[in-house]
């Protein structure tokens, strides 16, 4: 039988001391110079250089992360830009990272009701049965949008079961504009966030879905940014892990982002995105490092870790 995901998240927590994991965005434009310039890779307009580019600046973070903290999160919409060789890289970052012994997150938002969520969730969780894919793996977890309710998340779970793997569901955001809509409060006073995280509750909290660690498989995506309004969760939801973004570039301190985890430290996964990818573009590390983007990037994660541990 397949290992519980969330088992594995808390031991990955534990064993690199740090819910800090990384979020990949890359975005030709900001790619250091070093990987721009080479052969091949120097044309923006080619979608063939720009993705081989993108490819080998993300497997690059990839092995400097992994032994770093316990999870990368990748998300699709920079590699599906790219159409069919996004696709394909996108699946060879997700290898590289299971071979290099880290989870993976795909931040894919699928969301639907019935059969078409049952595919989705067959398409992003489900290690392909097919002839000609089997070296193809999918991620260990994936976010997913539920906006359907319970019928557009079950899909996602059972699959998740099956496979031993994990289902982030997008409960409320980081951005300033979704308090327009996740805000939106009814004749009771429930905002709308609040209800998607009880839905996402009823369908987590099933008995067979809590590990050993007491955490279940199905998680809940809760924007570090708001987490003077949202953090109540983390009590009310007592065996659901957060996937927390907003920490660094977004704006959200270390202290907003913790107050997911629980006192020893697990609860929550603290996600930084481009305030550690693009540590390069940072005077601070420049100043340190010069041209070596690869100790930069690693820098910023070792500093963010002891951010992190701090705020405890």
């Amino acid at each position: 039988m397949a290992s519980h995901f969330a088992d594995r998240i808390c031991k990955a927590v534990k064993t690199k001391k740090t819910p800090l994991i990384v979020g990949l965005d890359p975005v030709y434009s900001r790619l250091p110079i070093a990987i721009r310039s080479q052969k091949g890779m120097s044309d923006a307009k080619s979608a063939a250089a720009a993705i081989d580019a993108v490819l080998e600046f993300s497997l690059k973070i990839v092995k400097i992360v992994a032994p770093l903290v316990p999870a990368i999160k990748v998300n699709i919409a920079f590699f599906e830009r790219f159409l069919w060789e996004g696709i394909e890289s996108y699946y060879s970052i997700i290898s590289e990272a299971q071979d290099l012994d880290v989870e993976i997150i795909g931040d894919v938002k699928r969301g639907d009701i019935g059969h078409t969520a049952q595919n989705y969730a067959l398409a992003h969780l489900q290690n392909p049965e097919l002839k000609g894919l089997e070296d193809v793996l999918a991620p260990d977890a994936i976010t997913v949008n539920g906006f359907a309710g319970y019928e557009g998340i079950a899909p996602f779970a059972e699959i998740a079961d099956k496979q031993g793997k994990g289902v982030f569901v997008w409960v409320r955001a980081s951005n300033p504009s979704a308090a327009e809509i996740q805000d939106f409060a009814d004749a009771s006073g429930m905002k709308m966030y609040e209800k998607i995280a009880e839905v996402t509750a009823a369908i987590a909290n099933q008995s067979a879905r809590i590990g050993a660690s007491g955490y279940s498989n199905i998680g809940m995506v809760v924007g570090g940014t708001t987490a003077e309004q949202t953090a109540v969760l983390r009590q009310k939801y007592g065996k659901i892990i957060f996937l927390v973004p907003g920490f660094g570039s977004q704006g959200a301190t270390a202290s907003d982002c913790m107050k997911f985890c629980k006192p020893d430290g697990t609860g929550a996964l603290i996600n930084a995105s481009r305030s550690i990818i693009y540590a390069y573009e940072d005077a601070r590390y420049q100043s340190q490092f010069g041209d070596n983007w690869e100790k930069c990037i690693e820098q910023a994660v070792l500093d963010a870790k002891i951010e992190l541990a701090k705020a405890v």
